[in-house]
């Protein structure tokens, strides 16, 4: 199995970024580094990542948090920045399943499975990721059908998605409810922004058929086997 392939398939990074790994030379098997496309014996060979060796026998975790403000969903460990990973504290190599921007709030799913991973994160599976956003203001008929139908971005029309009014409390602010079935790079706060509305509050409360329910900010709890299923299933 070529090298790449493996790392991914068990949550180290994408293979693109495995690939950049061993040019970098962060990569070892059997105590050398590898080249780009090599085989690997996962049963045989030692790999370490980063001087950390792997163990592809380590057990599969699925956790959902409930991400606070201020926390950036990477397990990359930013200087003077708390991570998702920090909240968990598990003693097992996971990673966020897509991103989630520092000031936004709500579910997030962390896991070492690298396969469900890539599934949830593939475009061509158009994931449907649902949030609460509350606005400043009003938000005028033309404004939400204008989300519903689709806004320019600079990296184009975003697809149509569905949105409703939870309430409105005027003049102060709408909390709408949008789900989305793509994964543009933060955009909900780009979309408003095109439309001149600020957002106060936006938190994730649902991934597929995974609900954020009741958890507490800043809270995690595991998968169950019917989430799992259902998850595996999609």
């Amino acid at each position: 199995m070529r090298i790449n392939k493996y790392l991914a398939s068990i949550g180290i990074a994408s293979r693109r970024k495995i690939d950049e790994m061993v040019e970098e030379g962060l990569i070892r098997v059997n105590g050398k580094i590898p080249k780009l496309g090599d085989q690997i014996d996962p049963e045989k060979d030692k790999i370490e990542v980063n001087g950390q060796e792997v163990n592809s026998n380590e057990k599969l975790v699925y956790i959902v948090l409930n991400k606070p403000a201020g926390c950036t969903s990477t397990a990359a460990k930013i200087k003077s920045e708390k991570n998702v990973l920090e909240l968990v504290k598990s003693k097992s190599r996971l990673y966020p399943v897509g991103r989630l921007d520092k000031d936004s709030t709500g579910l997030i799913l962390l896991t070492n499975d690298g396969e469900l991973t890539q599934k949830l994160t593939h475009p061509k599976f158009h994931m449907p990721k649902t949030y609460e956003v509350l606005l400043l203001g009003n938000v005028s008929d033309t404004q939400l059908e204008m989300m519903r139908k689709g806004i320019k971005l600079e990296d184009g029309i975003t697809k149509p998605a569905d949105v409703e009014v939870i309430k409105k409390n005027p003049p102060n602010n709408t909390l709408i409810q949008m789900t989305l079935y793509e994964g543009k790079k933060r955009q909900i706060r780009r979309m408003t922004a095109v439309l001149h509305l600020h957002i106060i509050d936006l938190k994730r409360t649902s991934i597929g058929p995974i609900k954020l329910g009741r958890l507490p900010l800043g809270k995690f709890r595991n998968l169950t086997e019917g989430e799992l299923s259902t998850l595996i299933k999609v």
